[in-house]
């Protein structure tokens, strides 16, 4: 399996290493962690199958390999006698790397003009891929897209982790520069890392979300894309149907934890409330991403049907304003009207002032009238600037 990576973690010694070939028997001290992509754990399933039968004494069910090499499996745990299955979804790595601010100066005209298409990269953003765990005893099996950047991220952290604890050996390693205890730990640190994303994409979520509010509340600019606005909604859905089912899998992750024996050391006791404490946590940053999107979601409700109202309001300004314009004229051209019949004997038609004091009698009507409407605010404007 070149395309596998087989690490042994010693937490006694602080130790890492990189095995290039797998060991014939489980180590006596520390776990495994093998991480390999869905393409290679397609393609040799039973090389797989035989590791963890020679390491752990089990295989996986078939059931399950079909969950790990399912790319659109959503997140979900199960468990066996021997093992613990979890599946959790992840941001996609090209999309989360994708449409940020950190674009040249150069191209900026053109993230102008293709922002009305396309407004919300904070949208493809929420593209995500599965990666399955199977924890064992002594033994964390990863499955991973392929090219998966979490993968390599913490296996980097796992170097900085062992480096910072030979150089602190005379103190008592804790925090963060602690290794993982268990392959259990390990999984979840992983897990915490992915969410960690998650909990970063809130912000250009919120960023662009607020650009639309704005362009939606301004009552002098035509909105008018309203398909990439509908976009924008199903994409925080979809985010929130995945923070539920990510939810619902380490709900069901504590509850196995929870119903396990008690521990009868101290040590293992630690160990027990330290995954409890790392799950808890996890849990914590879900629901605080799953709120978020809700939020978001109320507030495109919310600016959507101001929008409305301001469009409604500006409605009303014109109509009325065109009704008053219309009553000012409509006495006058009743007089107009009157005077301009086609009769012989029409007083005040063969004098000479009646032009002007005619014409004196419309303005006055006229100024009365807009006078009168001015001081009914009839022809004021409520449009927000």
């Amino acid at each position: 399996m070149s395309s596998a990576r087989i690490i042994l973690i010693r937490p006694e010694r602080k130790t890492i290493e990189t095995l290039d070939e797998p060991p014939e028997s489980m180590p006596q001290d520390g776990f495994i962690w093998m991480a390999c992509d869905r393409d290679t754990f397609s393609r040799e399933p039973d090389v797989v199958q035989g590791l963890l039968a020679r390491w752990t004494g089990g295989r996986l069910l078939e059931l399950h390999v079909s969950d790990l090499l399912n790319a659109n499996s959503p997140s979900q745990f199960d468990f066996t006698s021997r093992y613990e299955m979890l599946v959790f979804r992840r941001l996609a790595d090209n999309q989360f790397e994708t449409g940020t601010d950190a674009a040249p100066a150069a191209n900026a005209k053109n993230d102008r003009s293709a922002s009305k298409s396309n407004p919300l990269p904070a949208a493809r953003k929420a593209q995500t891929l599965p990666v399955g765990f199977v924890v064992f005893e002594k033994v964390l099996l990863s499955v991973h897209p392929p090219g998966c950047s979490v993968l390599e991220a913490y296996s980097r952290r796992l170097d900085q982790l062992a480096s910072r604890e030979l150089e602190a050996a005379g103190a008592a390693p804790s925090g963060p520069t602690r290794l993982p205890d268990a392959p259990a730990e390990l999984m979840l640190r992983i897990v915490s890392q992915m969410v960690d994303a998650y909990l970063d994409l809130r912000k250009t979520m919120t960023r662009q979300l607020d650009h639309w509010q704005q362009r939606l509340l301004r009552p002098n600019i035509y909105f008018d894309n309203w398909d990439g606005l509908l976009k924008a909604r199903q994409s925080l859905h979809h985010l929130y149907d995945i923070c539920e089912d990510q939810h619902n899998a380490l709900d069901r992750w504590m509850d196995v934890l929870e119903d396990l024996p008690a521990p009868d050391t101290p040590d293992a006791q630690h160990e027990h409330d330290q995954l409890l404490v790392r799950s808890r946590d996890i849990l914590e940053h879900i629901e605080r991403v799953s709120h978020h999107v809700r939020q978001l979601e109320r507030s495109a409700e919310t600016a959507i049907q101001i929008h409305f109202n301001i469009q409604n309001n500006r409605t009303n300004d014109v109509m009325r304003m065109l009704t008053a314009i219309t009553a000012i004229f409509l006495p006058l051209n009743l007089i107009a009207g009157i005077f301009g019949m086609n009769f012989q004997f029409t007083p005040w038609l063969h004098t000479k002032l009646g032009f002007w004091g005619t014409l004196a009698v419309m303005l006055l009507i006229a100024i009365t009238l807009v006078a009168f409407f001015a001081r009914k605010r009839y022809l004021s404007s409520s449009k927000l600037d």
